[in-house]
């Protein structure tokens, strides 16, 4: 571009020797057509700018990992003059880690028209990738001048966790929250508040369990089963603060996210209702989420992800226990990427929970954990990322 300008520069003053030289009109003319051009270019490539919009367009903004998804650049210039070359520069990063990556892409742009260009991209990682034209140059036909018609311009797409298979025991506790109505649709219990079934009597059937007036109508003893109540008191608490740096910072987050969507999956399969503390960045404080049905959680998988912002923040977690001194749980599962031995120490003797669990996600098998029977009633499953299955199995929860 540079030498574009040289060129015209020296033709110009050429022009100016030849009409010097030559007292032709058509030496005046040529001086008056070459001079003027640069300025035409400038006022008509000026005016394209001011009336050149910029957008990104994305049909799908929740898209599954490793599935390619297509971005299409918008640039719309309302004006009647045609802009020969625009050149954007494009952006794009997980806000786990700001990585960026850019790349550009090179179009003309008709005059009132739409040029659409379409690009795809593909993360192996779950999270949000933030896409952006930092700025879209235009350049005027002659190629003379370059204006920065856009810049900033930005979309975003989710990109889902996966959930994992896992097995494991749910132990059903004397913790229940007594002013709950909501009860379990496949075992019987012990609550008188809610009938769960009906049946023949069975010899040592206690009788304030007969359906006395049901009896009398079916001239047999009818016996009623009690409601067990599932709205226990269980909470996961989901630690997003990056305690590594590199290569991991995306896997090992990827991996924090799944496990807690692979427990979700299988409390609620299990019909335990649970509570998520997690760290809001957003609002810049802990915040609690419950969870009772699919639904929910597909919910809080969105709110999980609106709450990320480019900086992830995070406060530590001992800060949240120290808040809130008296906690007390059916069980409590806590999934960290660090094995601090103050939180965990916090968590195994000051959380009151009948059953505690610590899911620590480890980058490698060097990494693992070892607990040496530190802690008295924590247990502490190691996960290796991308091997949440293999890791959580025959879990208690």
């Amino acid at each position: 571009m540079l030498l574009t300008k040289l060129l015209f520069i020296v033709l110009i003053i050429i022009c100016i020797l030849f009409y010097i030289l030559y007292l032709w009109d058509f030496a005046l003319v040529l001086l008056i057509v070459v001079t003027a051009l640069p300025i035409i270019m400038f006022i008509t490539t000026y005016i394209a700018k001011k009336n050149i919009t910029v957008e990104f367009a994305v049909k799908d903004k929740n898209i599954t990992k490793n599935s390619d998804f297509p971005v299409q650049l918008v640039v719309t210039n309302n004006s009647i003059f045609p802009i020969g070359k625009a050149n954007a520069k494009i952006e794009y990063y997980n806000v786990f880690t700001g990585q960026l990556s850019a790349f550009d892409l090179y179009l003309p742009v008709q005059a009132k028209n739409s040029q659409r260009v379409t690009f795809r991209l593909c993360s192996k990682f779950c999270g949000i990738i933030k896409i952006k034209t930092s700025c879209l140059y235009i350049y005027d036909p002659l190629k003379i001048f370059k204006f920065k018609a856009a810049e900033n311009i930005s979309t975003e797409v989710n990109i889902l966790p996966d959930g994992h298979e896992i097995s494991g025991i749910v132990q059903y506790t004397d913790r229940v929250n007594e002013e709950s109505d909501i009860f379990s649709e496949h075992r019987p219990g012990d609550d008188p508040s809610e009938v769960f079934d009906l049946r023949e009597y069975n010899p040592g059937d206690k009788l304030n369990k007969i359906h006395w007036k049901l009896s009398s109508k079916k001239d047999e003893f009818i016996v009623k089963e009690y409601s067990m109540p599932i709205d226990v008191p269980c909470a996961v608490f989901l630690d997003l603060k990056s305690y590594t740096s590199g290569a991991y910072d995306l896997p090992v987050i990827d991996t924090v996210i799944e496990t807690f969507l692979s427990l979700s999956q299988f409390l609620l399969d299990n019909e335990r209702g649970h509570s998520v503390i997690f760290f809001d960045a957003s609002q810049n404080c802990f915040t609690e989420e419950y969870i009772h049905d699919t639904s929910d959680l597909n919910k809080f998988i969105k709110k999980l992800f609106s709450s990320f912002t480019d900086s992830m923040n995070c406060l530590p977690p001992d800060k949240y226990f120290f808040d809130n001194p008296d906690l007390s749980f059916a069980s409590f599962t806590y999934i960290s990427s660090s094995a601090d031995q103050g939180v965990l120490g916090t968590i195994d003797e000051d959380i009151d929970a009948d059953i505690k669990n610590a899911f620590i996600i480890a980058e490698s098998e060097k990494k693992l954990f070892e607990t040496d029977g530190a802690f008295s009633s924590l247990n502490i499953t190691p996960v290796l990322v991308g091997r949440i299955s293999a890791s959580i199995k025959d879990i208690e929860i």
